[in-house]
């Protein structure tokens, strides 16, 4: 699973790959509807890559939320986001058992089951990957 170059905008719905870059602003594509637009140095640019969940210990990097979430699922799709915040909450308990209630609120939760969704749409959730990059370093050992 690669989240690199994948972006969420604020205000923008949904998830989004670097295309190219200028001076002035970024090129992304939107991984629901695959249509391109500018996104400038002025709009709030968050990569997945960047983002982590609070934890009682350590936060845990999205990418490890998402490699459990797929195993769980065998690479399929993930609960809704508007199903109800019971079932999101215990799905989220079931992945992520020692998660931080008090700091993940409601909105994150959603939003980490619709990123999920999107990812799993545009054929990024694999986890092949993970299993030849972890053949790979125990051969350069």
């Amino acid at each position: 699973m690669d989240l690199s170059g994948v972006i969420s905008i604020s205000g923008k719905p949904g998830l989004f790959k670097v295309v190219a870059q200028s001076k002035n602003n970024i090129i992304v594509e939107s991984l629901i509807d695959n249509k391109r637009i500018p996104a400038y140095s002025t709009d709030r640019i968050s990569a997945l890559e960047d983002i982590s969940i609070y934890t009682y210990e350590e936060d845990v990097p999205l990418k490890e939320v998402y490699i459990s979430l797929a195993k769980k699922e065998d690479c399929g799709a993930g609960p809704s986001h508007k199903d109800s915040l019971n079932k999101l909450t215990s799905y989220l308990e079931e992945i992520l058992p020692n998660y931080d209630q008090d700091r993940v609120y409601p909105s994150d939760i959603k939003k980490l089951f619709q990123w999920y969704n999107i990812l799993h749409k545009a054929g990024l959730i694999t986890l092949e990957e993970e299993k030849e990059a972890e053949t790979e370093e125990v051969k350069e050992k």
